[in-house]
């Protein structure tokens, strides 16, 4: 399948892996990239210029393909040694960086400069155009459903991903929600160049977190997540656990007065203790609502040749046979 996000990203299939905390390493951008798709390694987890750096040679070793990486800009008291991990990119020479959170306006001269492709990470219209007009090469376009911070707006992805398409003369990808063919060719069809899943890609063989992880995917429905932190509108979508639970009694009991000191034990310093340990009530883990799509643990490969080849048969079989 040809899109535009094929073409400039130079990859066979228009699949992105999204940029996970603690998920992204290079054991699993490198399956994707291999696959067909475009692995991503999650900057912030590295936390150092000198780990991403070495995350990135990693990588390299693992394949020959095309694959980017995933900076946030999070509002923070310490901020990330940012110039240093884009630097390290540009060392690396990695090609394609993925941006999410904050504007990233103060960094596209640097990356411009340096030849790489920039997708910014949205979740509203505006903010898509914003991206465009600060010179993003793509964005991804992330509805209601997804994992993670779903923005403020509660847009799902049947009206977000046409009025995008309506809006917006670059290319962009659908993300949140994406689990398969069905996902893919739905997204094409309302104006998309591919898509980017991030829950679908932790349930994978080559998926560096624990196995606890992976079956608490497949076991969920698309009624096990919860949407946390409202109140401090930084809305997060997480899988529901026993610290999920006192952390939304927190919220509803101090309601307007609530800060994020408040519930800073079940969201801070969690990842490692979840993704790593497998302590799966440790803390709040952002999951999306696809993990209702989520029935097994396939290798990437498999999941990436069954999307595309049930996606052939979508196309020229069942949407032709309609006429």
């Amino acid at each position: 399948m040809k899109t535009r996000i094929t073409e400039m990203l130079g990859i066979e299939h228009p699949i992105i892996q999204g940029g996970m905390h603690f998920v992204g390493f290079a054991e699993l951008a490198a399956a994707v990239s291999n696959a067909g798709g475009l692995g991503i390694i999650t900057g912030l987890t590295q936390g150092t210029p000198e780990k991403l750096a070495a995350e990135i040679a990693r990588c390299r070793t693992m394949t020959d393909k095309p694959f980017g990486v995933n900076i946030t800009f999070l509002p923070t008291l310490t901020p990330p040694d940012y110039p240093g991990l884009f630097q390290a990119i540009i060392d690396g020479g990695v090609k394609v960086v993925e941006t999410a959170g904050n504007n990233p306006q103060k960094w596209m001269p640097m990356l411009k400069d340096a030849g790489i492709k920039v997708i910014h990470k949205c979740t509203a219209v505006r903010h898509a155009l914003k991206a465009q007009s600060i010179g993003c090469d793509a964005v991804s376009v992330d509805g209601f459903e997804c994992g993670g911070h779903p923005g403020e707006d509660d847009i799902p992805n049947f009206i977000l991903l046409p009025r995008a398409a309506d809006e917006l003369t670059i290319p962009f990808v659908a993300s949140g929600g994406m689990a398969d063919a069905r996902s893919l060719v739905a997204a094409v069809a309302m104006g998309a160049d591919g898509m980017n899943m991030g829950t679908r890609f932790i349930a994978t063989q080559e998926a560096p977190v624990h196995e606890n992880v992976k079956q608490a995917i497949v076991a969920a429905s698309e009624l096990d997540t919860r949407l946390v932190m409202r109140p401090l509108r930084n809305t997060e979508r997480v899988m529901n656990n026993a610290a999920v639970e006192r952390l939304l009694e927190k919220e509803k009991a101090l309601g307007a007065d609530l800060k994020f000191e408040d519930i800073i034990e079940e969201v801070a310093g969690v990842y490692p203790k979840i993704m790593l340990n497998g302590d799966m009530e440790v803390g709040a883990w952002s999951c999306g609502m696809v993990a209702g799509l989520v029935y097994d643990v396939p290798t990437v490969k498999e999941l990436i040749d069954r999307i595309m080849s049930e996606a052939d048969g979508i196309i020229h079989k069942r949407l032709n046979g309609l006429y």
